[in-house]
């Protein structure tokens, strides 16, 4: 069986489409109205406070050239095992595109308040939202959404087993009272695909072993915490480098910009970590690049942030497991241990200067708040409350269960940009609020 088959097999070919599976997925991925509303949704920070900064649009289409920038350096590096894997960048360039395009409005306030209405019927999370746009929600077939190859869907997991499997039994506390109580730390959902998705799943995995299937879906215990899942294909193993690279350097430029770091914080928390590392020209430039990336004048920024990049692109290797059968699964791209740490130090100060300033954190918040009131509100009319096309499929679905129906509800909001979230719920809850939002 050929990785890149399609599930529904195209009756009517088009004449002089030349293109390869890949490039045909990276078409579909940048039209669909997943992908658009992407410019409408809180990367860092939140979208509307700025037309500057960057939303989740604009880091897709940086994690997408860093990603295409890793496959070319690979295919230089290793060219006997880029052959045989058959690296592509028009693989890597769609699943880098695709892989944000289920997360939900207001960023991981979103996320959070979808797990905790969802969390008797099947949980929420964004990555296994991701899969099931691709795979369900997007109409470009009747029933198997994009109907991508199998290759690029393989590429987009990037945790390949299900939320009833990783779920950590007691991690969620009792309900509270009101949705003001609910706390962001208490209802973190596991990466994870949705239960009920399980055909997709077992599709995408039909050319693998039952053995190496098992392996792939391998998990590690974590006390008082969900379970984690280990591998993936070498495809989503270089779009999560671009994208942890995009996201610990590239964002890093919006906090700078914002004045939401200082340098006296950055110089602590990264530069001395980065100067005993001992990674070349890295350690060596650290104080240099610092002075740069803080610089009044913009270009030198742009140069320090380039540098930064392709530091880290030009690091990365090719590793074999020795766990798989299946060429995609047994080889992995990875940065050297000491790389990886850089990595990591630039990520956390992303996420401890940023993410959780007081600030940012209240943006999340009022999402949540927002979400959860939204889900609440169509739960207890769909009928009358979801948009007709919306209202329609929550019927179908529920005449099979009442979770599969607050499944549409779901998929319903998530699907929401920012700002017609808070459109919607002053439609709803604000009595000045006139705008029809119906489409």
């Amino acid at each position: 069986m050929q990785w890149d088959q399609r599930k529904q097999i195209r009756s009517d070919s088009r004449d002089g489409d030349h293109r390869s599976p890949y490039q045909r997925d990276k078409a579909r991925i940048m039209h669909c109205a997943s992908f658009r509303r992407l410019q409408a949704k809180t990367q860092v920070v939140g979208v509307g406070i700025s037309d500057f900064y960057r939303t989740r649009l604009t880091h897709s289409l940086e994690a997408a050239q860093i990603g295409t920038g890793i496959t070319a350096q690979l295919k230089q590096k290793f060219p006997d095992i880029s052959t045989a894997l058959s690296l592509d960048e028009h693989l890597i360039e769609t699943i880098s595109l695709a892989h944000d395009i289920g997360h939900p409005p207001f960023g991981h306030g979103g996320e959070i308040a979808l797990h905790y209405m969802m969390s008797d019927s099947g949980g929420f999370e964004g990555n296994g939202q991701t899969f099931r746009i691709l795979t369900k929600l997007e109409a470009y077939s009747e029933h198997d959404g994009m109907n991508l190859a199998r290759r690029s869907l393989l590429g987009v997991i990037k945790y390949p087993n299900f939320m009833s499997a990783l779920s950590h039994p007691n991690y969620h506390p009792d309900k509270p009272d009101r949705f003001s109580q609910v706390k962001a730390s208490q209802w973190h959902p596991p990466k994870s695909l949705f239960d009920c998705d399980r055909d997709a799943f077992d599709w995408v995995t039909s050319p693998i072993s039952a053995k190496d299937k098992a392996t792939y879906m391998l998990a590690d215990n974590n006390l008082n915490e969900h379970k984690k899942t280990r591998h993936k294909s070498i495809d989503c193993s270089i779009m999560e480098l671009a994208d942890d690279i995009a996201y610990g350097i590239h964002d890093l430029e919006d906090a700078i910009v914002m004045g939401l770091i200082s340098r006296s914080a950055f110089s602590e928390q990264v530069t001395d970590k980065l100067k005993v590392l001992d990674i070349p020209w890295l350690s060596e430039q650290a104080e240099h690049i610092e002075e740069q990336l803080f610089h009044a004048q913009a270009y030198k920024r742009k140069n320090a942030i380039g540098a930064l990049v392709n530091c880290f692109i030009t690091a990365i290797d090719v590793k074999r497991l020795h766990l798989f059968d299946e060429a995609l699964l047994e080889h992995n791209a990875q940065l050297p241990a000491s790389y990886q740490q850089a990595l990591h130090t630039f990520k956390a100060f992303v996420f401890a200067y940023v993410i959780k300033k007081p600030e940012i954190q209240l943006l999340e918040y009022k999402g949540q708040q927002i979400v959860m009131a939204l889900f609440e509100a169509f739960a207890s009319e769909p009928a009358r409350l979801l948009p007709k096309n919306t209202a329609q499929r929550w019927l179908r679905a529920n005449e099979q269960s009442a979770t599969l129906g607050l499944r549409v509800i779901a998929d319903y909001i998530s699907g929401m940009t920012d700002a017609y979230a808070n459109r919607v719920y002053a439609n709803l809850f604000l009595p000045k609020s006139h705008r029809i939002t119906d489409k």
